[in-house]
């Protein structure tokens, strides 16, 4: 019995290893992670000999080796895992959960045959066969919530891996084992589908959540640029209500002007005229295409590039009336364009330069922008867009992009070619 147990649990902890090693993203090299998770595997191996050949009939030993191992195993995901926080101990704990059903199932097994081997191997098969269906379903939900910054609440999760470990601990092995009451196994089956269950449901629970304060960032996003480019548009309107104003009041300054050549008030004059001018520039938006709102952001971004001396080659083309929410694709072209600005800012002089392209007709709409990059850019497995170096809460502009190609059936490519980043957004209507 104590060679079945010894070698029982020897394939637990190895499973428990190798469930640590592929659910967790690796703060150091695979190496180092393998020989961490060795070193943790051979204490815990270890810690067994010592309970079962030594102290076999000790309650305290089993107790106190039991908290000693779940130390061990929350400590290995700690060390190995990139980030520290809640969501890492949720894992550790839904780790030590899923060895036991291999266990269990081969201690049951083991009870029923009393035959040692095949007990073992149905027990590894279990191992295996759990660990590859929750790969395939769970490991992609899993990563995308491990990247998110935001933990509130998984304290509370890790409740549901503490009180099922416990529930199996005190049914299966503590204070009386699978072995002298086996009247407990159809509890213990019992746990085992209803901590399966409630697994699905929380990962649903938690990724349907995570989907809902998306949207939500994402509306406020929009709400918070169109408010930003209603602003601006007023701007504009009112620069060409006041160059309306200027034109009107341009005879009283031609009449103006000749009264003071006819009286040689030359420094008079010269001030006139400079204060036309200043008025004539602070008033003066450029005219890159008919479409207004959308004319009213390149300007605002062309201005922000000549505030960092950054060179745009501009290719526009927007109809006055296009087939897309107006303020929305304006949104799109600001959030873009301050991409590939911000991106070039810190750049040497001679490399500063970015090239914008913007058409948008009542067929199709395309939005190209080109810019040199430095370091490493890390593209989201699921979206295609560059994440954010800066965490969760930012890139939010490049949610909302992908929020409106998603609302106008588009199909957004981004990728790096020889030091340049492209970004293109394409729609056909």
């Amino acid at each position: 019995m104590a060679y079945f147990s010894n070698v029982s649990y020897m394939i637990s902890h190895l499973f428990l290893m190798l469930f640590l090693y592929l659910f967790i993203t690796h703060r150091y090299s695979k190496t180092a992670t393998r020989w961490i998770c060795f070193a943790s595997f051979m204490i815990l191996t270890v810690t067994d000999c010592v309970k079962l050949n030594l102290y076999p009939d000790s309650d305290v030993c089993y107790f106190f080796v039991t908290i000693f191992q779940i130390t061990v195993t929350q400590s290995t995901g700690i060390l190995i895992s990139k980030k520290r926080n809640t969501k890492v101990l949720f894992m550790g704990l839904s780790a030590s959960n899923y060895v036991i059903i291999g266990s269990v199932f081969a201690a049951i097994l083991n009870i029923y045959t009393g035959q040692m081997f095949p007990a073992l191997a149905v027990s590894i098969a279990v191992h295996i066969i759990l660990l590859y269906i929750l790969y395939l379903n769970i490991h992609e939900i899993w990563i995308r919530q491990y990247e998110k910054e935001y933990t509130k609440g998984w304290w509370k999760l890790c409740l549901i891996p503490v009180f099922f470990y416990c529930s199996f601990s005190f049914v299966a092995f503590f204070p009386r084992t699978l072995y002298e009451d086996p009247e407990n196994i159809p509890g213990i089956l019992f746990f085992t589908m209803t901590m399966l269950v409630s697994y699905v449901v929380v990962l649903q629970y938690v990724e349907t959540e995570a989907d809902q304060k998306n949207i939500y960032l994402k509306n406020v996003l929009f709400e918070s640029y169109i408010k930003g480019l209603e602003n601006q548009f007023y701007l504009v309107e009112q620069s060409e209500q006041n160059l309306k104003i200027m034109r009107h009041n341009m005879r009283h300054f031609s009449s103006m002007i000749g009264h003071l050549l006819d009286q040689q008030e030359y420094d008079e004059i010269r001030r006139t005229l400079s204060y036309i001018d200043d008025v004539t520039d602070e008033n003066k938006i450029e005219k890159y295409c008919s479409n207004l709102m959308v004319n009213t952001i390149i300007s605002k971004m062309m201005k922000r590039a000549a505030s960092y001396a950054i060179h745009v080659h501009l290719d526009v083309a927007v109809d006055k009336e296009i087939p897309v929410n107006t303020y929305e694709f304006a949104a799109v072209i600001a959030n873009l364009f301050e991409n590939a600005l911000i991106c070039v800012k810190d750049f040497p002089p001679s490399e500063r330069a970015v090239t914008v392209k913007i058409h948008c007709s009542q067929e199709q709409l395309f939005i190209q922008t080109k810019n040199p990059y430095k370091g490493e850019i890390t593209f989201d497995s699921q979206t295609g867009l560059p994440k954010s170096k800066k965490g969760e809460n930012h890139g939010l502009g490049m949610q909302s992009i992908l929020a409106f190609s998603d609302k106008i059936d588009g199909a957004i490519d981004c990728f790096c070619e020889n030091g340049i980043f492209h970004m293109i957004l394409f729609a056909k209507f």
